[in-house]
Formats: structure tokens, C-alpha cells, sequence
């Protein structure tokens, strides 16, 4: 009886276990959202929601910010029954943002915050 144990190759370990992705991806419509749609209510722009998100930003928040956006997410969840995570509130916020930005220009929330003295 051998003293050593057989252990798997780096070809086992590494293998693929999905189907293969070819190296160039198109957008597919079932697995992509756009960043902008109609929300619910059929009134304005939503975030992307759960979709693979190929771009990463990282923001630095203060921790009065976080807790805020904490407790919105629980807010969410307890009283209106919408049980999403802190990156879909911010990705649905930057939307909204940016609708209001394009429709209203100089007069919009965006520019109005930035240029507070």
C-alpha cells in the first residue's frame, strides 16, 4: 500500500465546468439589462437590477452615508417589501440621476448639488 496520497492534476482542478465562452462576448438580451427602462410604475428609468455587471467602480462613502443607505435598503425590505442589496439601490439612484441630468440639464438635481456653495 503506497504512503502518498494521489491527488488530482492541474487539468482536473482547472477545468471548465460551464460551457465554453467564446473570447469576444455580444450583449445578449436575456442576460443583459439596460441601464435605463421603465420602473414599475412605467414613469421613469430603473438600475440594471441582477444582471452580470462587466464594469467596476469603487466609491468611497462616509459612514453616515452607508448607514443611510443601510437602512433605505432595510426600509425597503421591511415596509415595502423589496428585498434587494445596497449595489442595485445605488446603481437604481445613479439612473435616476442621470435621467433627471439628461432631461433637465443646468436645471437638474445633479448640477444644482454640485454647484451649492
Amino acid at each position: 500500500m503506497p504512503r502518498r496520497v494521489s491527488l488530482p492534476g492541474a487539468s482536473e482542478l482547472f477545468r471548465s465546468t460551464g460551457p465554453a465562452v467564446p473570447q469576444a462576448r455580444e450583449a445578449s438580451p436575456s442576460t443583459e439589462a439596460p441601464t435605463t427602462g421603465t420602473g414599475p410604475t412605467g414613469t421613469g428609468p430603473t438600475g440594471t437590477g441582477r444582471v452580470r455587471h462587466e464594469e467596476k467602480i469603487t466609491v468611497y462613502v462616509s459612514s453616515t452615508e452607508l448607514l443611510a443607505l443601510e437602512r433605505a435598503r432595510l426600509e425597503l425590505r421591511a415596509e415595502h417589501g423589496v428585498a434587494v442589496d445596497r449595489g442595485r439601490i445605488v446603481r437604481t439612484a445613479v439612473s435616476l440621476l442621470m435621467a433627471d441630468f439628461e432631461a433637465n440639464g443646468a436645471a437638474s438635481a445633479l448640477v444644482r448639488t454640485l454647484t451649492e456653495p
